[in-house]
């Protein structure tokens, strides 16, 4: 919230206000990072979802499908849209507090998103290729040690043409299967 603060010409409390609008309307998640300790969990920085890429697009000036595929943030408005239609999902079954992080250590490893099922983890990454790798789920290892955790059948959603293991317990799923 500083950055944007500093990038608005704004202070960290109008900041804090303007996003708390956008929370509770309903156009931006703020997805609160993993910790086995949930106190830890409301102390680290939440990672920005827009719920409408649309709008998202608009206000990026992007008014093509071209303009949005070559543009800088296609990963990320495609990430966004991937964890839409998963927190879309929850909602629709009357999940209000869906139990969905993301997962960062001091180590720079990431996950895009952690599904958290009773005492298992499930870890998903979210990619603009048709084609994944191995490398791309290499932080999958992370959450191998968390106390009192499993770790659940993983993910990677993508643009690949079928569902296809890409290891014994990590799957390629096709976005349009959302």
């Amino acid at each position: 919230m500083t950055n944007m603060a500093e990038i608005c010409g704004k202070d960290v409390k109008t900041v804090r206000s303007w996003l708390s609008v956008l929370e509770s309307s309903g156009l931006v998640y703020l997805l609160k990072p993993y910790h086995n300790n949930f106190n830890k969990r409301l102390v680290k920085t939440p990672k920005l979802y827009f719920l409408d890429t649309g709008f998202a697009c608009w206000l990026l000036g992007w008014n093509t499908p071209e303009q949005l595929t070559n543009g800088a943030m296609w990963g990320y408005i495609f990430e966004s849209f991937v964890f839409g239609e998963i927190l879309k999902s929850y909602y629709n079954d009357s999940i209000v507090k869906p139990p969905l992080y993301y997962y960062r250590d001091s180590g720079k490893n990431e996950i895009d998103l952690l599904i958290e099922n009773g005492d298992e983890l499930h870890p998903v990454e979210i990619k603009t290729t048709s084609d994944p790798t191995k490398s791309m789920i290499k932080a999958f290892r992370c959450i191998a040690n968390i106390p009192g955790k499993k770790v659940g059948t993983g993910a990677v959603i993508c643009f690949a043409k079928g569902r296809l293991p890409l290891t014994e317990n990590v799957w390629i799923l096709p976005v349009q299967m959302l």
